[in-house]
């Protein structure tokens, strides 16, 4: 993915504990997208009670009286945070990597998986707070069966687009692997996962398993990136 030969970043290598900041809007992002995501996961009262009983649930329309309108909101809410935070942590990877190893294909393949995901919650989270919204404040504008179309949109709405950090990941482990900008620890947790999710989708069927594995990986990979020794994050010289 990239003509940069392996380098070592004497910068780097110089501040071994220097703490960096900007990789921490990774962190907020994705534990805002872990809340916005699974914690606030609007599932009828019936449902849940069949799952606790080890049973299945045909979700209906007559159903989604139900559903708090409060946790719809606190995800939305906790869902455009993670959106904004994922957008400025991709315009920080941009300014911060990007510009600095001009001929990595991999660097510029984490930041558009980064947008990718944003725009597609965008309307996830949206989604969410339409039903939040026709559940409280204007509940009585939609029947039953309107109110249904939104539950089903967020059923994986604001799980499937966390698939664009799927390329993030694999893109990072590259960097790590061959390109050696990046701790191999981390780009082997990025692979790991990476290819982990991606596999799991494929053999389950199942597309909504990024919304629970890629937020976790942009906390461990925003912490490490933070306080590790990666040359991607404490170097300022420009590599070629």
């Amino acid at each position: 993915m990239s003509s940069t030969p392996p380098i070592d970043n004497p910068t780097a290598s110089a501040n071994p504990g220097r703490f960096t900041a900007w990789p921490l809007w990774a962190v907020l992002a994705g534990a805002a997208g872990l809340v916005g995501t699974v914690a606030t996961d609007l599932r009828p009262d019936a449902e849940v009670e069949a799952i606790n009983r080890g049973e299945s649930h045909a979700v209906v329309p007559a159903d989604m009286i139900g559903l708090d309108p409060a946790i719809g909101r606190i995800g939305f809410l906790a869902g455009l945070l993670a959106v904004f935070a994922l957008i400025v942590f991709a315009a920080a990877w941009r300014r911060h990597v990007e510009t600095r190893f001009t001929r990595s294909t991999a660097a510029r393949v984490v930041s558009i998986g980064l947008i990718a995901s944003a725009g597609a919650l965008i309307l996830g989270y949206g989604w969410r707070g339409a039903l939040a919204n026709y559940l409280g404040p204007e509940a009585g504008a939609y029947g039953e069966e309107g109110l249904f179309v939104y539950y089903m949109l967020t059923d994986f709405g604001a799980y499937i687009p966390w698939t664009g950090l799927i390329a993030s990941a694999l893109a990072l482990a590259w960097m790590a692997w061959v390109e050696r900008d990046v701790s191999r620890i981390l780009g082997t947790v990025a692979a790991i996962l990476g290819v982990g999710t991606l596999g799991a989708v494929v053999v389950s069927g199942v597309p909504g398993l990024p919304g629970i594995l890629m937020p976790f990986w942009l906390v461990v990979t925003g912490i490490w990136l933070a306080v590790g020794r990666s040359p991607i994050a404490h170097s300022s010289e420009p590599v070629a």
